[in-house]
C-alpha cells in the first residue's frame, strides 16, 4: 500500500489519522446542506472510496478542517472548483486550460 494520497478518500483518511481523530470526531465537523453532521458511516464510505462528497461545500469543509489545499481535493474528487465552473468558459477556453494543465503538447 502506498503512503501517497492518490484518492479523495485516502487523502481524507490520512489527514484525519494524522490528527488522531476518530471517524466520529471528523464526521461531526462536516455538515450537510441541512446543517446536520454527516454520519460516521458516510465518512467511512468516503474514506474507502465507495462514495464521493456530495457537494462543493463538503469538499471545502474537508479542506478547511483538515488543512488540505482545496484545489487538490477537488482534483482528487474529479471535480472542477466552483470558481472555475462559474466563469462560463467556452469550449476553446476549457481546451486551453487543459493544455496548460497537462503541459505543453509535444512538437511533432
Amino acid at each position: 500500500m502506498t503512503d501517497r494520497a492518490d484518492t479523495f478518500g485516502r487523502a481524507i483518511s490520512q489527514a484525519r489519522k494524522a490528527r488522531s481523530w476518530s471517524q466520529k470526531e471528523l464526521a461531526q465537523k462536516i455538515l450537510r446542506e441541512d446543517a446536520e453532521a454527516i454520519s460516521p458511516q458516510y465518512l467511512n464510505d468516503i474514506e474507502h472510496d465507495r462514495r464521493s462528497p456530495s457537494s462543493d461545500r463538503m469538499v471545502q469543509q474537508f479542506a478547511d478542517i483538515l488543512s488540505i489545499e482545496a484545489d487538490w481535493l477537488y482534483y482528487l474528487a474529479g471535480k472542477f472548483p466552483a470558481d472555475l465552473r462559474e466563469r462560463k468558459l467556452s469550449q476553446q477556453e476549457v481546451a486551453n486550460v487543459m493544455v496548460a494543465f497537462r503541459g505543453k503538447p509535444e512538437s511533432k
